[in-house]
C-alpha cells in the first residue's frame, strides 16, 4: 500500500512540476467559470511543491525496498 501511494504522490509531483497551468484550471475551474491566467507566484510555488512531492515519493518508493 505504501508503495502504491508513493508512486502516485511521484505522478501528482511531476504533473504539478511540469503542467501548473493544469493544476490552476483545475482548482480555479472549480470555484468560478470565468478562468484568467495564473500568476508568477502560483506557477514558481506549484512547481516546488511538485519537486518536493516528488522527492517525498521517492524517499517512500526507496524505503519500501530498503526497510
Amino acid at each position: 500500500m505504501d508503495l502504491i501511494l508513493s508512486i502516485v504522490l511521484i505522478f501528482a509531483g511531476l504533473v504539478m512540476a511540469f503542467f501548473p497551468e493544469f493544476v490552476y484550471e483545475l482548482q480555479e475551474s472549480l470555484r468560478s467559470d470565468a478562468v484568467g491566467t495564473p500568476s508568477k507566484w502560483f506557477l514558481i510555488s506549484t512547481r516546488f511543491g511538485g519537486v518536493l512531492s516528488i522527492l517525498l515519493g521517492l524517499a517512500g518508493v526507496i524505503s519500501f525496498f530498503v526497510l
